[in-house]
């Protein structure tokens, strides 16, 4: 009896100092926030604002068949920046690439150091056809009302172009002049994959033997109640931006009358293979920019929140679980399996000699296309389905210990100041992939703070944007250059 409670009493003596230990380093988690100094950039919002109105009403309409592009309106839109912006045109140098991508140069007062470029785009995505009657206010309106700007581009992403612009023009006006050369870069099918505008100002600049400290384009933003235990908005900075590829898995064999089926047919060898892939899943795994995330948010967090994330040595496989119980944070942390398409048979009552299903994949860091192959071929186990991947790996992780990201993060807290800011994991595609080539890091951050209802609206339905949200824009912008 007395050997028993020696036992429990040295177990609960150890599990008192295994308490106390990950109490104590909960404790000791500094913050990875830089402490604001409130910007002093004074902007003429009325001007603003009529800039970005303007700017909205132009259909620089991003279409997947190149041929629909109605490339009137890209040249009036460019005409307007150049009457707009009378001081970034008198002293910039502006190159246009492929007569649309433009390239704005501002020559520093040492052009010996590595510049920075701040990229954007200013073609958007069609009007889906049918809903024009369901905005609150026409999509190329541009129209200004109870503060807010409506119209297709407000948020993605003539809200960077236009707040660029507008913090240079300022920043000339003022007397400002950089050290290190700023190159302003704007696509034009950025929506579309941007081969033909940011890849050719690349290739471009590849040529002149360009190379960047780093391009800040579109990306993250400033979103609240994103973290769980941090009541504060949290800015994400994207650091990477995940692969995306296209698996297509297809079967061949006889038809025949549906009234005499084989135990298993082309459909059922298909949909048997999707569902083994979908209850198998990738592995989750929290390393690299998810990683990175929560280790600038922690400090942040609640204490019970900050426990669990401070002592993550420990916690991992239960963090691992909680993160993939949520699309948006199992996404984090995985290569995610998305079955977009299934093409099969063409009558009711005959059996399809071919079946074909097309799944995307957004590709974790570190994943190959060939690694992606693998993991299909060896969870199907079914030699009959052909397997191929085609498409893009995850970008290169960019720095977050060098004055760059710091620059970024310092730039955003000037105009945020109860924002944290931290990087992350981008899910989507953007021009920032194709700078990957010429620019030590890439980083991905729209500086506006935004809810998930205008998440959905960048691409559907009442895109629109605070005056208050588009002026802090331009504000960033004239900090991340004075930084």
């Amino acid at each position: 009896m007395k050997k028993r409670r020696l036992i429990f009493g040295i177990i609960g003596g150890l599990f008192l100092i295994f308490i106390i230990v990950t109490a104590f380093i909960s404790l000791m988690v500094k913050s990875k926030q830089p402490s604001p100094r409130p910007t002093e950039v004074v902007i003429n919002e009325v001007k603003a604002v009529e800039h970005l109105s303007k700017a909205i009403t132009y259909k620089t309409i991003s279409n997947q068949e190149r041929s629909k592009f109605d490339f009137t309106e890209f040249d009036n839109f460019i005409s307007f920046l150049e009457e707009s912006y009378p001081s970034v045109h008198t002293q910039l140098e502006l190159e246009k690439i492929n007569k649309y991508g433009l390239i704005y140069k501002w020559k520093g007062s040492d052009s010996s150091k590595n510049p920075i470029g701040l990229a954007s785009h200013y073609d958007v995505v069609p009007v889906l056809a049918g809903t024009e009657e369901n905005w609150e206010q026409p999509p190329f309106s541009g129209t200004v009302e109870n503060d807010k700007i409506w119209g297709r581009g407000t948020l993605d992403d003539k809200v960077g172009v236009i707040g660029i612009l507008e913090a240079v023009e300022f920043l000339i006006n003022d007397g400002f002049k950089p050290v290190r050369d700023v190159y302003l870069m704007f696509g034009f099918d950025e929506e579309i994959g941007g081969d033909e505008g940011a890849l050719k100002i690349v290739n471009t600049l590849k040529v002149r033997g360009v190379t960047f400290d780093f391009v800040l384009d579109e990306g993250g933003a400033i979103v609240e109640n994103m973290v769980p235990g941090v009541d504060q908005p949290v800015g994400v900075v994207g650091i990477s931006e995940k692969g995306s590829a296209t698996a297509e898995l297809s079967i061949e064999g006889s038809g025949g009358h549906s009234s005499q089926p084989k135990n298993h047919t082309n459909i059922g060898r298909i949909a048997s293979a999707i569902a083994k892939l979908e209850d198998t899943q990738f592995k989750g795994d929290l390393t690299g920019p998810g990683e990175d995330l929560f280790e600038y948010v922690a400090p942040e967090m609640s204490f019970p929140m900050r426990y669990v994330f401070a002592n993550k040595v420990i916690f991992e496989p239960i963090i691992e679980q909680i993160l993939l119980q949520q699309p948006a944070t199992a996404a984090l942390i995985r290569t995610t399996i998305a079955p977009t398409i299934f093409q099969a048979g063409e009558q009711y009552n005959a059996l399809p000699e071919k079946a074909t299903a097309i799944i995307n994949h957004r590709l974790m860091p570190g994943d190959s296309l060939e690694d992606v192959k693998s993991f299909i071929e060896d969870t199907i186990k079914d030699d009959a389905i052909n397997v191929t991947v085609t498409g893009s790996e995850a970008s290169k992780v960019s720095s977050i210990t060098g004055w760059e990201f710091k620059s970024i993060q310092q730039a955003a807290r000037n105009v945020y100041n109860e924002a944290v800011i931290a990087p992350y994991l981008m899910f989507a595609g953007s021009d920032a992939k194709h700078y990957d080539s010429i620019s030590k890091n890439t980083y991905r951050f729209l500086p506006v703070q935004i809810t998930s209802q205008d998440l959905n609206r960048m691409h559907g339905t009442n895109e629109h944007i605070s005056k208050d949200n588009f002026i802090n824009a331009i504000k960033f912008y004239a900090e991340i250059i004075k930084e």
